[in-house]
């Protein structure tokens, strides 16, 4: 395949040679035109004058009283002139010479037997030299009893005819070089930054992410090496936040799992111990909640990248998935000594269109990192409130807070950040997905070591729709 180098050069070469061809070959006719036609046009100005000053006079008299006259009247010019008859035979031109048995048979002349101007470019029979020759009939009466022919020579039109075309040649020529030369340095010029990064993109695509583009050039071609490198420096950052996640989720499988495994051997070898019993139990059931949380975790994280989740949307009170998971945190609240309160006022039912089961997975999802950074002691707050076109849930903690390193990024996949109780860094960019496929909108914001608050905005399902711009939260 030929490079794009290649191409250019030759789609700018056959452009220009087209061009050049096209313009030399208008050019050649107006020089040809131009020349011809004014030793010809002189030649039947001449022919024509002459023939309105002196054919009465001679259209009467025989034959050798107009070859006389001819000569003593009409010979002088530039012209060549000859007298024929009315069968084309020369009878005398005008150096005097009388015909010797010629009879001209040339187009002019055949066309003047008819009693037409006749006008002629060619190869004279006798002289074989270009001429030009204009041939008028004299008439007596109707009919032609003679012929007044003019002729010029051609040879110094033709040789300045041909000098015109071998310059036009000759610059067109240099020109279609020039053009060649110029659209080489154009491809190059072109060429030479794509092919530089036609290769930093081959070895990124070795696995090589250290690579850079150097723009040279604030045009398009320098936009693209800028975005190449804004796409590897992000896809470098999502390669290391991608293997710390594989890190982290392999300690977090580990864990439970070794724990699962350690008390099954210890109530395997001696089951008697009641108490014991009860605690190994415990310990395997909440460690395979664990493992099954991150589970979860993956193959929603895996349908979402896959774009293969299906909602179930249906027009629903959002207060009321709102309220049946806070009350699956009563025992958790007991246990952890965290209050959980809810300040709805006087809100009014927030009927949306949602998938009620996603939505309580999401709620389930904040809830549980409110729970998990507050300590005991502290607080959660949930409020509800109906904004226009949009349906508003706030759930705030009193918990550590996320430092402002980790808040740009807490909503990316895989991002776990400093705490060691960030999980498997795929919870709340879970929810910011299902959240967005609701046509609503997900944001966190928080306050190092003050605490988190989580709002979350989905469209109302009213008659007047919402404004079509997401709202500043």
């Amino acid at each position: 395949m030929s490079s794009l180098r290649t191409r250019m050069v030759w789609s700018y070469g056959v452009l220009i040679t087209l061009v050049v061809v096209l313009l030399g070959a208008m050019f050649v006719t107006l020089v040809w035109n131009y020349y011809y036609g004014s030793a010809v046009g002189s030649v039947i100005q001449r022919a024509e004058t002459e023939a309105a000053l002196h054919n009465r006079n001679i259209s009467y008299q025989p034959m050798e009283d107009k070859a006389s006259y001819m000569l003593q009247n009409m010979s002088e010019g530039t012209a060549h002139l000859q007298l024929l008859d009315y069968t084309g035979y020369l009878v005398v031109d005008s150096d005097g010479l009388p015909g010797n048995g010629e009879v001209v048979e040339t187009p002019d002349v055949l066309e003047a037997m008819g009693g037409k101007r006749g006008v002629w470019r060619g190869v004279d029979p006798v002289t074989n030299e270009r001429i030009a020759a204009v041939t008028l009939p004299v008439k007596q009466d109707k009919h032609i009893v003679a012929m007044f022919r003019y002729t010029a020579s051609l040879v110094s039109v033709d040789e300045t005819v041909r000098n015109m075309l071998w310059i036009t040649v000759l610059v067109g020529f240099i020109v279609v070089l020039l053009f060649f030369a110029m659209s080489v340095l154009l491809a190059n010029r072109i060429a030479r930054p794509i092919r530089n990064l036609t290769r930093v993109a081959e070895q990124m695509a070795e696995g090589d992410w250290s690579r850079r583009a150097t723009p040279h050039d604030h045009d398009e071609i320098g936009r693209l090496a800028e975005t190449l490198n804004t796409m590897a420096s992000e896809l470098t950052r999502r390669e290391k936040l991608k293997n710390d996640f594989i890190s982290s989720i392999s300690h977090e499988l580990r864990t439970p799992l070794t724990s699962i495994k350690g008390w099954s051997e210890t109530l395997a070898g001696d089951p008697s111990d009641a108490e014991e019993l009860q605690m190994g139990l415990t310990i395997i059931d909440r460690e395979t909640d664990r493992l099954s949380g991150l589970v979860e975790d993956l193959l929603d994280f895996s349908k979402l990248y896959a774009k293969s989740i299906i909602l179930h949307p249906e027009s629903v009170d959002l207060l009321k998935p709102v309220k049946e998971t806070m009350r699956q945190f009563d025992a958790r609240v007991q246990r952890e000594g965290i209050r959980l309160t809810a300040n709805f006022g006087n809100t009014p039912p927030l009927l949306v269109e949602a998938d009620a089961n996603r939505m309580k997975q999401v709620l389930i999802n904040v809830l549980d990192n409110a729970f998990k950074f507050t300590p005991s002691g502290g607080s959660v707050v949930v409020s509800a409130e109906q904004e226009p076109g949009w349906a508003r849930i706030a759930i705030q903690d009193t918990g550590c807070g996320i430092s402002p390193e980790d808040l740009p990024h807490v909503l990316d996949k895989f991002y776990k950040g400093g705490s060691q109780k960030m999980g498997s860094g795929l919870g709340l960019a879970i929810c910011k997905e299902i959240v967005e496929l609701h046509g609503g909108a997900f944001r966190v914001d928080s306050v190092w070591e003050e605490g988190t608050t989580v709002t979350i905005r989905l469209p109302l399902a009213v008659q007047e729709p919402p404004s079509p711009e997401e709202p500043g939260i």
